[in-house]
């Protein structure tokens, strides 16, 4: 179904590893939106990766960066953005996110988060002893941050991209044709 034409701007939170850039991507295909990632977006115009950023301006400076950019991503016409997985810590983020959007959370459990990121080494958050015990901690302090901010929550768990991409379009369909009535 590509091309199908839903107005307005499409936000994508969640952990790391929940899909928020492979399910970006086919949602903004299937809608006709430009896609960006925050962090990617972050990493083009830095020149250097996110472990780096980390690395020389701390959590905190990366976490400036990344209200920076979802600020004037998010001002944006018709995009899709998946945004870093702690982009919900702000207020600021939250804030933004929920006026100038529909927020989407991609919801996955803490095993399956683990399996899709246990050999990323581009992920600082994990660069640690006990991994799937960090995202466990993440998951407990942000879930509810994402479901505050969230228009819709989606279970990603278990599902393929194409029918997680189906769903979250017949989704937002609805959505749309609710809101114009």
């Amino acid at each position: 179904m590509p091309g199908m034409k839903l107005p307005g701007n499409f936000f994508l939170v969640g952990l790391m590893g929940a899909g928020k850039t492979t399910i970006g991507r086919t949602l903004a295909r299937a809608t006709d939106h430009a896609f960006y990632d925050s962090d990617h977006e972050i990493e083009s115009r830095t020149g250097v990766k996110i472990p780096i950023i980390f690395e020389v301006e701390g959590e905190s400076g990366f976490r400036e960066r990344e209200t920076a950019m979802i600020a004037e991503l998010s001002s944006l016409k018709d995009v899709v953005l998946a945004t870093g997985g702690g982009a919900v810590l702000s207020t600021e983020n939250r804030a933004c996110l929920r006026a100038r959007g529909t927020v989407i959370y991609l919801r996955a459990n803490v095993d399956d988060l683990y399996q899709r990121t246990m050999h990323d080494r581009n992920r600082p958050l994990l660069q640690t002893a006990n991994p799937r015990e960090r995202l466990r901690e993440l998951f407990e302090v942000r879930d509810p941050l994402y479901r505050e901010v969230a228009d819709l929550v989606v279970d990603t768990s278990r599902q393929t991209v194409q029918h997680l991409s189906q769903y979250l379009l017949h989704e937002l369909e609805l959505k749309a044709n609710h809101a114009h009535r």
